[in-house]
């Protein structure tokens, strides 16, 4: 008998990440979800377990603004499980409400933005690659968005000049571009990264709150991620990023080797971690 897949996702118990974890647990998948509140997470698990038939999924519990949640989180998968197929790298926070337009800080004085959509799955990444690698060939897809902005080195926490969307924008151009880097330093017979702007303004909690209105649909977003994780026709793909399931391009920033290197080093500064192995 096949043993089913598991996959880990990072902000299960809203939107994206929920729906995706439905239509995972639909094929069998073995399912490891994340959030940060447990009666979310409790209520997800059950709402799968009852709708699929499946075991109840395994539930790992953090507040992606503090890297020490972060590190006790991947403790709690490497816990939960012995292999890993694939990381989905989910959760986030937008550009607006309901986490505010104005520059605030992490547990550990990082531009929030940064910190929870970039240092957060970053770090997580480090901490999960050798269950990854161990249990090869596995698959890494960050959720990222066509929204991106350079980096920028000389003032990376945006202490100057901030804005909601222009923080947003730099977490994911950091958070693809992270990507391929991390590509060009693992085999892809190994572990394959991807990233993805799974669909335009889909009907989330925090398009609707900061929006008051949608384009595309969850289901849109489900079905491009849903790629990524399960075509077969994928496997040896790496280093790339789609425009929902159009090989796309990314911000230029993102295909230079220079910053691509300077980023990863600060980013391992930052999260206080020695690289890959």
């Amino acid at each position: 008998m096949t043993r089913p897949r598991t996959i880990f996702i990072t902000g299960a118990t809203d939107g994206l990440g929920r729906a995706l974890a439905n239509r995972l647990a639909a094929d069998g998948a073995a399912l490891i979800l994340h959030g940060r509140d447990q009666g979310k997470l409790d209520r997800t698990a059950e709402e799968i377990r009852a709708k699929h038939g499946v075991d109840r999924p395994r539930t790992v519990l953090a507040d992606l603004a503090s890297l020490a949640q972060v590190r006790a989180l991947a403790a709690g998968v490497r816990a939960a499980t012995d292999r890993l197929d694939v990381f989905v790298s989910n959760a986030g926070i937008g550009a607006g409400e309901p986490d505010g337009r104005d520059r605030r800080t992490s547990a550990d004085g990082h531009e929030l933005r940064f910190a929870v959509n970039y240092l957060a799955g970053f770090l997580l990444t480090l901490e999960l690659l050798p269950l990854l690698r161990a249990s090869a060939p596995a698959r890494i897809v960050n959720v990222a968005s066509i929204g991106q902005e350079a980096v920028d080195f000389d003032d990376l926490m945006l202490e100057h000049g901030y804005s909601g969307m222009r923080a947003y924008r730099q977490s994911k151009l950091a958070q693809i571009a992270s990507g391929f880097e991390l590509a060009g330093r693992i085999p892809a017979s190994e572990v394959t990264v991807n990233s993805l702007h799974p669909a335009t303004y889909m009907p989330t909690k925090m398009v609707l709150r900061e929006l008051g209105y949608h384009i595309d649909s969850i289901e849109d977003g489900v079905a491009a991620t849903y790629r990524l994780v399960t075509d077969p026709a994928l496997a040896a793909t790496t280093g790339r990023f789609f425009d929902r399931t159009r090989d796309a391009e990314a911000h230029p920033q993102a295909y230079d080797t220079q910053a691509r290197a300077e980023l990863w080093r600060r980013s391992l500064k930052l999260v206080d971690h020695p690289g890959i192995a």
